[in-house]
């Protein structure tokens, strides 16, 4: 079995959009790869440990910190 993870990143505009459209642009990756080929299998919440910024001798230093990224799974067989 062969396996895609791509990232998913939604976008929306707060003033105007809500998680209708985050959803829509899940459909929209998901009916795009389904057309190649790949079957869906689910969305995973990767966490991630962003390293620190030393900065150039400590100036505009930034300490490190964890982020989480949503990755979505396909198969194909």
């Amino acid at each position: 079995m062969e396996y895609k993870v791509i990232p998913f990143v939604p976008t929306i505009n707060r003033k105007k959009e809500n998680s209708k459209e985050v959803a829509k642009q899940l459909e929209n990756i998901i009916e795009n790869y389904t057309v190649q080929g790949w079957q869906y299998v689910r969305v995973e919440s990767v966490q991630t440990y962003i390293l620190p910024d030393f900065g150039c001798f400590g100036i505009g230093a930034k300490p490190g910190y964890t982020a989480y990224r949503q990755m979505i799974v396909f198969s194909k067989r």
